[in-house]
C-alpha cells in the first residue's frame, strides 16, 4: 500500500494554520529553494517541485478540504498495512494519469478530459478520466524607472511566488497599466502585471507632458542664448531670450510623453536663475566693474512709490 504525503510537512506547516500562513510559508520556501538560486543543485530542484505540488493543493479550500478527509481515512487504513509513498491530488498538481487499479470517484473536478490511450491489442480499451484543474489569473505589481518604462525592452523580473521570468516590456508604459503574459498565471491561466513608474529625480510626468526644471546663471539670463537641456531623449539645445526671468517657463514641441495611440505632448523647462555661492577673485573684480557701470535698478518703482 502506498503512503500519503505529508504537504503540511512539506510547507512546515500544521493543519490548524490559516490560508495566510501557508501562502507566506510557500513564499519563504519557494524563494530559498527556486532553480535560480540552486543552479545544478537537483535536491534542491526536487524539493522546490514538492514545495510547489504542496501548495497547490493547501492553497485551494476544496482540495484542501478533500486531501484533510482522505488522511484522515488513509491514515487508518494504512496503520495496518505496509506503505510506500503516495500522492492522491497527482491528478490536481501534476495531470498524472491514476493507477489502473483505482477507479474514479463519483464526484469529479470541473473540468475533466478522456484518455484512451491505455490499449494494447488482445486486451480491454479502457478510458481514464484525468482532472484538471481550472485555470486562475493572477495579479503582481511592478515598479520600472522611468526610462525603462519610456523605452521598453526585454526585463527579467522576479515574482512573489519565487518565479523569474523574462518579459519583452513595450514602450511608453504608463502609470496603472496592465501587461497580459498568457500563460503565465496558475494551472495555465494569465499573469497581468501591474505597472508603476517610478518618481525621477530630474523630471516629471504630467499626463502627456514632462515638466522639468533648468537653472542658469545670471550672465546667461541677462544675455540669453542656446543652452543643452536634458530630455527623455536626451540632451537638445534649446536658446534662452535675453533678459528672460526667474520662474518663467519655456515649451520644447513633441519632447514629452507618448499617450496611448503614440502622440507625444511637449517638455516644459522652468527657468531658474541661480547665483554662484563661490567665485574667484577674477570674476569678483569683474563684478564690481559691473556693478559701476550698471543701470539697471530693479528697486526703483519701489523707492518712487513711497
Amino acid at each position: 500500500m502506498q503512503n500519503l504525503r505529508n504537504y503540511y510537512e512539506i510547507l512546515g506547516v500544521t493543519k490548524k494554520s490559516s490560508s495566510q500562513d501557508i501562502k507566506r510559508a510557500y513564499r519563504s520556501l519557494a524563494r530559498k529553494y527556486h532553480p535560480d538560486q540552486n543552479p545544478g543543485n537537483k535536491m534542491a530542484e526536487e524539493k522546490f517541485k514538492d514545495i510547489n505540488e504542496a501548495y497547490e493543493v493547501l492553497s485551494d479550500a476544496t482540495k484542501r478540504s478533500q486531501y484533510d478527509q482522505f488522511s484522515q481515512a488513509w491514515g487508518k487504513k494504512s496503520s495496518k498495512t505496509k506503505t510506500s509513498r503516495y500522492n492522491p491530488f497527482d491528478n490536481f498538481v501534476r495531470n498524472d494519469h491514476p493507477p489502473r487499479n483505482r477507479t474514479p470517484t463519483a464526484e469529479r473536478p470541473r473540468s475533466t478530459r478522456v484518455d484512451s490511450t491505455d490499449y494494447r491489442p488482445g486486451t480491454t480499451k479502457r478510458q481514464r478520466v484525468v482532472s484538471r484543474p481550472p485555470r486562475r489569473d493572477i495579479e503582481a505589481k511592478l515598479t520600472l524607472p522611468l526610462s525603462k518604462a519610456y523605452r521598453g525592452g526585454r526585463e527579467r523580473i522576479r515574482l512573489e511566488d519565487g518565479r523569474s521570468l523574462e518579459v519583452d516590456m513595450p514602450p511608453a508604459m504608463f502609470n496603472g497599466q496592465k501587461i497580459r503574459l498568457k500563460g503565465q498565471g496558475l494551472d495555465g491561466g494569465d499573469l497581468y502585471l501591474k505597472i508603476t513608474v517610478a518618481r525621477h529625480p530630474f523630471f516629471e510626468i504630467q499626463g502627456t507632458d514632462v515638466f522639468c526644471k533648468v537653472p542658469i546663471s545670471p550672465i546667461e539670463a541677462v544675455l540669453g542664448g542656446a543652452i543643452e537641456v536634458p530630455t527623455i531623449d536626451g540632451l537638445v539645445k534649446m536658446n534662452l531670450p535675453p533678459g528672460i526671468r526667474s520662474g518663467q517657463r519655456l515649451r520644447l514641441a513633441n519632447k514629452g510623453y507618448p499617450d496611448k495611440i503614440g502622440v507625444r505632448g511637449d517638455q516644459l523647462v522652468e527657468i531658474q536663475i541661480v547665483t554662484p555661492k563661490q567665485i574667484s577673485d577674477q570674476e569678483k573684480e569683474f563684478y564690481h566693474k559691473l556693478r559701476l557701470i550698471e543701470t539697471f535698478k530693479p528697486r526703483q518703482n519701489i523707492i518712487q512709490s513711497l
